[in-house]
């Protein structure tokens, strides 16, 4: 979705090629993942000529925004504290993320 987001509109051509050298998959798999992508809604796609032009379906910030709801419901049962709790200690937290994470918890108090 990232190149979708950043290219659109853009062939599945374009979209092989940008996944290529970043991921091991086969042009195949791409282009299942998009059929899924679009019978998901996430994508939109028109056909111009023998090409596909795809298209996002959901702005970046709505899908985020839906998959982290997602997520935190069948993972940590809806519960914000015990996931940054797990983050907070599995992942090395920089300056600047605990700085970011000290500023959103003073906003939240507000």
């Amino acid at each position: 979705m990232k190149v979708i987001w950043r290219r659109s509109p853009c062939t599945a051509h374009e979209i092989v090629a940008a996944l290529a050298s970043s991921q091991a998959w086969s042009a195949g798999t791409i282009k299942t993942l998009l059929n899924r992508l679009h019978s998901k809604g996430a994508l939109l796609f028109e056909k111009v000529g023998k090409s596909y032009l795809y298209r996002p379906a959901v702005a970046e910030d709505q899908l985020r925004a839906e998959e982290t709801e997602s997520f935190v419901d069948r993972v940590f049962d809806g519960a914000l504290s015990p996931m940054i709790a797990h983050f907070a200690r599995s992942r090395k937290l920089g300056a600047r993320d605990l700085e970011e994470l000290e500023r959103i918890l003073r906003k939240g108090r507000k």
